[in-house]
């Protein structure tokens, strides 16, 4: 009989601070999970809550300040430079904004071979022309747009050229920084499509970033949403939607709209207060001043995430045994 399978990626309390002139404001503070091979973990948010500063941080684009990251076993916060970028090969990412991310003096072609090129990964140049070829057929980029540049094309085809080059090094896990956010609808349905279909097809791991939680239901095995810099709730997709505990994730569930017109007369909630200051924040539920469930043992003391069956982590004091 086989054990189970060891998570393809594993990360133990990871902080990213950055000093300003009034203290250090903790980006991502404490966060932990693990992510099964060929699995999907969505991680939602507001704005400004440390989902985009995760995801750079795991694959070390920006320098962790404290935490373990384990791919496959390998520490990567502890890699010198040479063992990293070999690393590299097996870890991509796929950011916000196609208009910025891409280079707009150099062609599709030239974009999609570039980490090929610069990583010597393939030999010749009648074979990087294939991988490029093949790259453009899996995520629908008509072969006519291979010498266009992306201010000839539009966002849907500008993220698919992201999409294509991130796939070009055939790596395990993808972390989608917002891959949908910056498009029209229709775009993103079609985008959605795009990195589920690579994920049956190729086994691919994912983090899918995103603030918007009609789209990670359908894409994300498990769910992770984070308050100012802390993961406060994490659950499979389906039990996080069924039963939601914390009281953040319950307010940005029912802020979702309902395409109902038998519904209309329903007012959509509305999350009190403003998000706080995570620069050198008070021990305690980071939630506290905007919640409606507020104790006075939400402050004082750090509130850890805590297990409360079926793998439903939850970090709230109404859930203290």
């Amino acid at each position: 009989m086989t054990g189970k399978k060891e998570p393809i990626l594993v990360v133990n309390n990871l902080k990213k601070y950055f000093s300003t002139k009034k203290g250090l404001l903790h980006a991502v503070d404490d966060v932990s999970f693990t992510i099964d091979e060929g699995k999907t973990l969505g991680v939602v948010g507001e704005s400004g809550c440390g989902k985009s500063t995760l995801g750079k941080t795991i694959i070390r684009l920006t320098e962790p300040t404290a935490g373990e990251v384990f791919l496959e076993g390998e520490d990567i916060v502890s890699m010198g430079p040479a063992k990293l970028r070999k690393t590299r090969l097996k870890m991509q990412m796929i950011f916000q904004d196609p208009y910025s991310s891409i280079d707009p003096r150099m062609s599709v072609s030239q974009i999609i071979s570039d980490p090929l090129v610069v990583n010597k990964v393939l030999g010749s140049k009648k074979e990087i022309n294939e991988r490029v070829d093949n790259m453009m057929e899996i995520v629908g980029l008509a072969p006519r747009l291979k010498e266009s540049y992306p201010h000839e094309l539009d966002g849907g085809r500008r993220q698919r050229i992201g999409i294509a080059r991130a796939l070009a090094l055939d790596p395990k896990f993808i972390i989608c920084d917002e891959p949908v956010s910056a498009l029209d609808v229709s775009i993103q349905a079609q985008i959605i499509n795009i990195l589920m279909d690579l994920k049956e097809k190729k086994g691919l791991t994912y983090i899918f970033i995103t603030h918007d939680l009609s789209v990670v239901k359908h894409i994300s095995d498990e769910i992770a949403v984070m308050y100012l810099g802390q993961c406060v709730e994490k659950a499979t997709s389906d039990e996080l939607f069924a039963n939601p505990m914390h009281p953040y994730t319950k307010a940005l569930l029912a802020a979702i709209p309902v395409p109902n017109l038998s519904k209309r007369h329903m007012r959509p909630t509305v999350i009190r207060g403003e998000v706080g200051n995570p620069i050198n924040p008070s021990p305690g539920c980071r939630f506290a001043p905007r919640c409606d469930y507020v104790r006075p043992e939400c402050t004082g003391k750090n509130i850890e995430l805590k297990n409360v069956g079926d793998e439903h982590f939850v970090a709230c004091v109404l859930y203290d045994q």
